[in-house]
């Protein structure tokens, strides 16, 4: 609906309107002087260069937009005591954020140095884009955020995220025109067929189409408006649009434009809630067209600023080389006439320091953008009553994701009243045999459901399904930003569609973690299966073990990276995982049974070590070792385990030390990771000058990389995974990357001296298995029986 032919139109006082039109004005003025000045910030001097920033970052285009949208919630919540969180998806607007938050108080209140006095506020300007300032973007240190904005298209998937099981929470998610044209966001809109109307709350999303981004139109800012409206329909929306210029006729039209929104979404609330009535609704939303870099400059040199691209960053680019350019600039703030916006002190006046609400009905100081502060202790059963027995090494077979399902099955029972946990995968759930979840929850679903689908598809899921990484993890950050829980299931190869998402979230982290306003959340858990050496019916398209790399680059406060080698130490490490704070977690796990080595309590020894010597694999125990055998991930290990096997029964007399490795960082020295070990304990488990072999589950070089500064790096010898596979068996993409067995078995052989000619013999052997084993699995298709059917001999020793 197109505002202006709804009664609810032009309901302002006027009282209203000039307050509204005020508190934007100052909003526009602390956002041009935050770009431009570093002093004279109330202009009661004439401007002059020496008051500019030598250097102009920051983006005017969008601010005035984000602004007047603040100023209208303002007057939305204080009328009808809402519960309300903004976010922007143009986050690059920021100085228009950290206006709002001064305006409101709570920015001072955080940091005192930019109060609401002179000095605050010439502090404001210039500590903004400045060295040893803030961001240009509504970064963790600007008081309301969830959502940085430095890169576009995850702003919807966020607001949803912070909806989902937060009945008393609107949601206003501003999108911009250019952000509207990414992927994650262009997915996010099918959000609408997830959020419960009973039991989450609500988000309201504003498309801000200004027209252009940084040199060009935006796509849906240059079609006609009906096919917008049809596009916004078939999401599941019922868009009101607001267009325009003029204040006072745009004050009015996106006043009522919000009214009528908020009242739709308290109808369909109540309907859901008062009534039981349970029906997909047509949720509201508006499409506000401004224009951009609106208030602004009109031109420069001839050439348009105000509505053209040229406005979109710093629209006078030189006014300390340019007198044009000063006088533009100076008009330009005076134009807002800040002598009637602020007292004489450097305060807003009383009619703008009135119009926000109060405490934490402020939304830059909404304890939903610092869920930290509302964040509660998950309800863990104890993991160890879903252990699997194991009576001797490799002598059980179990799914290790399928034992972890019953163990996420509990922790969504103990949770259920709450809602404070969630699963969230894209459309993997049941493929990473985590089936037994459903046994608790439906998936949360609200669009039509037919008797003959796989699992109940119910509104109020706790399992959050689309074919879509971005969405699933844009909808967990959300949830995790705003004080939740969750776990995020995905394939191995494709958790790299959120390679970037990822990169956005660990900034966050490691910025919020060095603000003490900011509150720890709970660490976002990645669990990645369907694993690069396990991928029968795919092939090599399925086969990537990179994101670890991808995370390892980013700081070590924030990352950690476990590969659980059974069932037992994966229900230690998921445990672990789900009680830590301001961490991504990546765990690494297959899926497929296999052979479990520790029992729940050895298990949970290990996994607080880290890493260790597995002494019932090794036969070293007079301190004199030929060579060690390293393993980091399931399939390593077993590869590792039947090595020995075959050289101890092959060749007794070799000396064999076999480590384990769950918690990666354990590689590194302590001087680069926290979990680092110290040189000593990293000798006392590889030595210092014997031949080191190592199978790791990805690509070989990260080793050498976590290694490099140990004493005995140039004795390791690391196998992994090095871009060959194909649709195969498991034990052939072993002997394809060269981590199998009999491969592991000659290295050994190769760098132990004082074998010589006498494992000449064990080596043929050794050679002659490769040779059988690829004429067996060209011709019968599956892998050698003594390959299928091996196990840890029982003459070894128990765990």
């Amino acid at each position: 609906m197109t505002v202006g032919t709804d009664p609810r139109s032009g309901t302002l006082t006027d009282a209203e309107l000039q307050n509204l039109h005020r508190w934007w004005q100052a909003a526009n003025y602390l956002s041009v002087g935050q770009i431009y000045l570093m002093d004279n910030p109330l202009l009661r001097e004439p401007l002059r260069p020496e008051h500019i920033k030598p250097r102009l970052l920051g983006h005017w285009g969008t601010t005035p937009g984000l602004t007047f949208v603040y100023a209208h919630l303002n007057r939305a919540i204080m009328r009808r005591d809402l519960e309300m969180m903004y976010v922007t998806g143009p986050g690059h607007g920021g100085p228009g954020m950290v206006a709002a938050s001064w305006l409101e108080g709570s920015y001072g209140e955080i940091y005192p140095d930019v109060g609401q006095d002179l000095p605050g506020l010439r502090r404001l300007f210039t500590q903004f884009s400045f060295p040893g300032g803030i961001p240009s973007h509504a970064a963790p240190e600007t008081p309301g955020s969830i959502n940085e904005g430095g890169e576009l298209g995850y702003s919807l998937a966020h607001a949803y995220g912070a909806a989902f099981d937060n009945p008393g929470l609107t949601v206003a998610c501003v999108i911009g025109d250019g952000e509207a044209e990414t992927g994650p966001l262009a997915t996010a809109w099918h959000s609408t067929k997830f959020v419960d109307p009973a039991r989450d709350g609500a988000v309201l999303p504003i498309l801000h189409l200004n027209g252009f981004k940084i040199a060009g139109p935006t796509v849906l800012a240059r079609i006609p408006e009906e096919e917008l409206r049809s596009l916004l329909r078939g999401y599941g929306h019922e868009p009101w649009f607001v267009s325009g210029r003029d204040p006072v006729a745009m004050h009015h039209a996106f006043a009522g434009a919000l009214d009528a929104c908020l009242d739709d979404i308290a109808a369909i609330q109540d309907r859901a809630r008062g009534r039981g009535t349970m029906e997909r609704p047509r949720w509201p939303m508006i499409v506000l067209r401004t224009p951009k870099g609106w208030t602004g400059p009109a031109t420069l040199h001839g050439r348009r600023v105000e509505g053209s691209w040229r406005a979109h960053q710093v629209p006078l680019p030189a006014p300390r080389e340019d007198p044009d350019q000063l006088r533009l600039l100076d008009a330009w703030l005076r134009g807002y006439d800040p002598a009637a916006l602020f007292q004489p002190d450097g305060a807003p006046i009383r009619e703008i320091r009135e119009l926000h609400p109060a405490g934490t009905r402020r939304m830059s100081a909404s304890p939903h953008a610092n869920g930290g502060l509302l964040l509660r202790a998950l309800r863990l059963p104890d993991f160890r009553d879903y252990a699997v027995g194991v009576d001797r090494p490799g002598g059980t077979k179990a799914s290790a994701t399928g034992v972890l399902g019953e163990f996420l099955r509990d922790v969504l029972r103990a949770n259920e009243a709450e809602g404070t946990f969630r699963l969230f995968s894209p459309d993997e759930n049941n493929s990473n045999r985590l089936g037994a979840v459903l046994e608790a929850t439906g998936r949360a679903w609200i669009a039509e459901a037919r008797p003959d689908d796989d699992a109940a598809l119910v509104p109020d899921g706790r399992l959050m399904e689309m074919l879509s990484e971005h969405t699933c993890q844009g909808w967990l950050e959300g949830y995790l930003l705003t004080g939740r829980h969750g776990l995020f299931s995905c394939y191995e190869a494709f958790v790299h569609i959120v390679d970037s998402m990822f990169n956005q979230h660990a900034k966050w982290l490691k910025v919020s973690r060095e603000l003490t306003w900011r509150r720890p959340i709970a660490s976002l858990n990645y669990l990645l299966t369907s694993h690069v050496w396990q991928q029968d019916h795919n092939g090599f398209s399925h086969q990537d073990p990179g994101f670890i790399d991808h995370v390892m680059n980013k700081k070590a406060e924030v990352v950690r990276v476990y590969l659980p080698p059974d069932a037992n130490t994966l229900l230690s490490i998921a445990d672990h995982c789900l009680r830590s704070r301001d961490y991504v977690n990546v765990i690494v796990a297959g899926k497929q049974p296999e052979a479990q080595y520790l029992d729940v309590e050895s298990a949970a020894t290990h996994c607080i070590k880290g890493i260790g010597i597995w002494d019932w694999a090794s036969n070293d125990e007079d301190g004199d070792v030929d060579a060690v055998l390293g393993c980091a991930g399931d399939v390593p290990t077993k590869e590792v385990l039947a090595a020995v096997s075959l050289l101890r029964t092959r060749l007794p007399e070799l000396r064999l030390r076999v480590v384990n490795v769950v918690d990666l960082m354990r590689l590194q020295d302590e001087r680069q990771h926290p979990h680092g070990l110290p040189d000593a304990d990293f000798d006392s488990l590889f030595t210092t000058d014997r031949p080191v072999i190592f199978a790791y589950h990805g690509y070989p070089w990260l080793i050498h990389r976590l290694t490099y500064r140990r004493a005995n790096h140039e004795n390791f010898h690391v196998r992994g995974y090095n871009e060959e596979g194909t649709t195969t068996t498991p034990f052939d993409m072993c002997v394809l990357n060269g981590i199998d067995r009999f491969h592991l078995a000659m290295d050994v052989i190769d760098r132990v001296p004082r074998l010589g000619p006498t494992a000449a013999y064990a080596r043929q052997e050794f050679q002659d298995a490769l040779i059988r084993h690829r004429r067996y699995v060209t011709t019968r298709g599956e892998d050698l029986p003594e390959v299928r059917d091996w196990s840890w001999p029982s003459w070894s020793r128990t765990a």
